[in-house]
């Protein structure tokens, strides 16, 4: 029996135009350009300064330059799958508000909230509705304006993240391309080594919870490195033990771009050269859900038809996980 798969069939992005770079971080707070490119590897991150547009104004733009290449209206979308943590609202989810904006007028749509690891459980998501047969066209997006949660007093924090979006069609696949397999991995982090304290229901919004800053992100930064470097590393080389890859047969690692340092030691893991990772976190910063669907944006000229990739991923949760696809765009 033939199995039925999904592939990327383009790849849209939005970055706002405001540059933070690290000299901007040096004006208000106690750090530095080179403190921060020595424990990072980022030298800017982009901002969105515009108080009327957030998460789902920049994936209903990263959708619509998807959409574009693909030369596919809005109105043939069936679903739109939005990965986030910073929504626009508490409901309706942003992926609602993007399948008003582009006019995917016959797409249900809803939001995933995974942390850093969004992209992939969405992307995964959305692999299973088409090879299920119960999607022909779904948009997969990674959007999140950070910088809505960022306290820019805190330099353990406020230094690592941007705003961006990125985003993907999937379609059927029929040339033996596209999505391969998937690895997911949940450790319920009952801690909160890295969460945003107030808003939920647990902790609703009050005067309080607003002087008190907790609706900012709070991290332990050597909890969660330590998670990340092990969980990321050790996902990366299951996948492609399982699929019996070897490092000469993986012509890129697609990384979550949250620390220079953990994109090395997943490499190393992996037995991969530097020439073969995708690497914007200098650029972009840690964009979350954004992140690896901007490292495909950037490299979709570089990519050749059939390229094996992995896609990895750690996030808050904790959640992480590794995707082997076959590049499909010719």
């Amino acid at each position: 029996m033939e199995v039925k798969r999904a592939k990327i069939t383009a790849v849209g992005h939005y970055l706002p135009e405001f540059r933070m770079t690290n000299f901007e971080l040096e004006k208000i707070m106690d750090t530095s350009d080179e403190w921060i490119r020595t424990r990072t590897g980022i030298e800017e991150r982009r901002i969105l300064k515009d108080p009327e547009k957030a998460t789902a104004f920049m994936g209903a733009e990263a959708s619509k330059e998807a959409l574009s290449k693909a030369g596919v209206d809005a109105k043939d979308v069936d679903l739109i799958i939005l990965a986030t943590v910073t929504p626009d609202y508490m409901f309706p989810a942003s992926a609602c508000l993007v399948q008003k904006m582009i006019g995917a007028e016959k797409a249900f749509a809803f939001d995933l909230s995974a942390a850093c690891s969004g992209f992939l459980y969405a992307l995964s998501t959305g692999a299973m509705y088409i090879e299920a047969g119960r999607a022909k066209k779904v948009l997969v997006i990674g959007s999140d304006k950070m910088s809505s949660i960022l306290d820019y007093e805190d330099r353990t924090t406020s230094i690592l993240f941007g705003d961006g979006a990125g985003a993907v069609l999937l379609e059927e696949s029929t040339d033996g391309t596209g999505v391969i397999d998937q690895i997911h991995y949940t450790e319920g982090d009952v801690q909160c080594s890295l969460y945003q304290h107030a808003g939920g229901s647990r902790n609703p919004s009050t005067k309080e919870t607003v002087e008190n800053k907790q609706h900012y992100i709070s991290q332990d930064g050597r909890t969660v490195f330590k998670k990340a470097t092990m969980g990321m590393a050790d996902v990366s080389l299951e996948i492609m033990e399982k699929n019996n890859l070897a490092p000469e047969d993986v012509a890129w690692l697609v990384p979550h771009q949250a620390n220079l340092r953990i994109i090395d030691a997943t490499a190393n893991r992996m037995g991969l050269s530097s020439e073969k990772v995708m690497i914007n976190i200098n650029k972009y910063g840690n964009t979350t859900a954004g992140t690896i669907p901007l490292c495909l944006y950037d490299w979709q000229d570089k990519l050749n038809f059939g390229d094996n990739l992995i896609l990895a991923a750690f996030g808050g949760g904790f959640t992480w996980g590794a995707i082997y696809l076959k590049w499909g765009i010719k």
